[in-house]
């Protein structure tokens, strides 16, 4: 009976000294993001979810994020960056740089989704059997797309196809970019870091973007009109480097798994409704006109942009995606 007793006691000395060792040694992960550190990204899911994986490991890990102006926070490196443990964690745009993630950027097409709830979960639910050969070398700890974007331009005001023509706007992802070239417009690839000076200076008329991005830009400034066209999607991946993920300890593995996936999938859609709400705020504050597109309207540009959707499922089959339809068809 004394010798349990002694075993026992060792047992539970041996358990704290190696709890101790792992608080006074915590296992460091670097973090990377293109949004500046002010952006409700980082804010609201970002620094949350580091918060709670330090807290749920009783501070065996502790995670520094390195945000847009850090020597990580370069929009175009997040995935090379995770891919090859530059970092452990980035969040990134799938559709920058352009043609990286071609079947994640399905969801881009236009007028497929309306809401960041409906165009998140429709990703996890293609990751599965449809995605996972996009993200080697990354485990996926979630994928999600903002709500239905708008169209937004300084000094001309744009509520039909025809007004788009010959605009200079600064697009995301080659199938938005499509979308824009077949309404007359000419797509410009740039980071959303540099809209508003470019839209200052001229060398853009407007942008395409939630309402999120016009308050975190402050692009409400430099911008006059809005049009809430509902026309797209911008996709989002949020990766770690494999191989430092499995050499974690069972119990940080199992805590990641659970913050994960569809657990925080389900979360995007309440999010992005609040921070949308703060940039439609701003631009009613500062004067700004904002139209929307009538059912009628949306029913006129969805049958112009047909012929767009086909061609970049075309594009995407001569590429060797041979389930690029399947893939927009489950989407649908």
């Amino acid at each position: 009976m004394i010798k349990r007793t002694i075993t026992a006691g060792l047992l539970i000395a041996a358990t704290l000294t190696s709890f101790a060792a792992s608080a006074a040694n915590p296992i460091e992960l670097k973090m990377s993001h293109f949004l500046p550190s002010t952006h409700p990204i980082q804010r609201d899911f970002l620094e949350p979810w580091a918060k709670e994986l330090e807290e749920r490991t009783n501070g065996q890990v502790k995670v520094q994020i390195f945000p847009a102006g850090s020597s990580f926070g370069h929009v175009a490196k997040q995935m090379d960056q995770a891919r090859a443990g530059v970092v452990d964690i980035a969040h990134g745009l799938s559709g920058i740089p352009r043609g990286r993630l071609p079947k994640t950027s399905i969801i881009d097409l236009p007028f497929l989704v309306q809401s960041a709830d409906a165009a998140s979960k429709t990703l996890w639910k293609l990751y599965p059997d449809h995605l996972t050969d996009e993200y080697k070398g990354v485990k996926v700890l979630a994928l999600h797309a903002h709500n239905a974007g708008l169209i937004h331009t300084r000094g001309k005001k744009v509520t039909t196809m025809e007004d788009l023509n010959g605009l200079r706007l600064r697009a995301p992802s080659l199938a938005i970019s499509m979308m824009l070239e077949e309404l007359g417009a000419s797509p410009v690839g740039m980071p959303p870091t540099q809209v508003y000076e470019n839209l200052e200076k001229g060398v853009i008329d407007g942008t395409v973007f939630p309402w999120e991005a016009v308050n975190g830009f402050k692009l409400y400034e430099p911008l006059n009109y809005h049009l809430d066209a509902k026309a797209y999607t911008t996709s989002f991946y949020f990766v770690m480097n494999e191989r430092k993920y499995r050499s974690l300890p069972e119990d940080v593995r199992k805590v990641i798994d659970e913050m994960s996936g569809q657990t925080l999938v389900n979360k995007f859609g309440d999010w992005w409704n609040q921070w949308d709400q703060p940039g439609l705020d701003a631009a009613v504050k500062k004067g700004n006109e904002i139209a929307s597109l009538t059912d009628e309207q949306r029913d006129k540009w969805r049958e112009r942009l047909a012929p767009v959707i086909d061609k970049y499922l075309a594009s995407l089959e001569q590429q060797g995606v041979k389930d690029a339809r399947e893939i927009y068809q489950k989407a649908q």
